[in-house]
């Protein structure tokens, strides 16, 4: 082989090598930053962090350091002192559920977007949009802090969202969530109520917010909920003030 050719081979090992060792470093950089990404996200929270090599894109579990932060534009204000309408929503439990029949006492119907699961992709731009993000950590709150809601007063936890109610059992047994999710695929709660909601992926999604209904009326509203990693918390310390 000339000489010539021998020397080329030789730089373009040596050029392969140095991209080599450039890309093993950023792919370390990369995981570092991903671990640090976690760790700030759950700080506040009682959610365990996700594996080392699990995508923050697809661990439902972690919330983004960066996340808009929703405004109160007003859309709930409406919403205490209003009557609940009598509409009967699919349970996870395998029934409807009647919500001006919910019983004396408090009930916390949390309502939210979009439960993100394995294998189905989030609508593009989802955590760009205020709000959004978080259906997840908001639900594992719920869960964890489900025992304490009641001891607080609360007489149950229910949560709301436009799914089917085979896409919401799924969440509900994933999540292993003690208390039923229901489904509105038609918004009808929305209709009645005048609820905010907002368009992505071509859906029409609630925006998160929280009722707690005391017989039959709202009582009291949380809207905007931010960050929805801490809201259980916020509505346990609502419920013992």
């Amino acid at each position: 082989m000339p000489t010539t050719a021998r020397a080329s081979l030789a730089e373009y090992r040596e050029a392969i090598d140095e991209l080599t060792a450039r890309i093993e470093g950023l792919t370390a950089r990369r995981t570092a930053l991903l671990t640090h990404l976690r760790q700030a996200a759950h700080r506040n929270s009682r959610i365990a962090p996700a594996d080392e090599g699990e995508d923050l894109m697809t661990d439902f579990t972690s919330l983004p350091a960066d996340l808009p932060v929703p405004q109160d534009d007003g859309a709930a204000a409406h919403l205490p002192g209003m009557a609940v309408p009598p509409l009967e929503l699919h349970s996870t439990g395998g029934s409807t559920v009647r919500l001006d029949a919910l019983g004396a006492g408090r009930t916390v119907l949390y309502l939210y977007p979009l439960t993100g699961r394995p294998g189905v992709d989030l609508p593009e731009g989802w955590d760009a949009i205020p709000g959004a993000r978080g259906c997840t950590p908001e639900a594992c709150g719920f869960r964890d802090h489900y025992q304490d809601l009641l001891a607080a007063g609360a007489t149950g936890v229910l949560g709301l969202s436009s799914q089917e109610p085979a896409y919401q059992r799924e969440v509900v047994e994933r999540l292993r969530l003690p208390f039923e999710m229901l489904s509105d695929p038609t918004r009808s709660l929305a209709e009645a109520l005048d609820l905010p909601v907002f368009e992505a992926g071509g859906l029409t999604l609630y925006k998160r917010l929280t009722l707690i209904i005391r017989d039959g009326t709202i009582e009291h509203v949380f809207y905007p909920v931010f960050p929805p990693n801490e809201h259980a918390d916020q509505v346990l310390t609502w419920l013992g003030s």
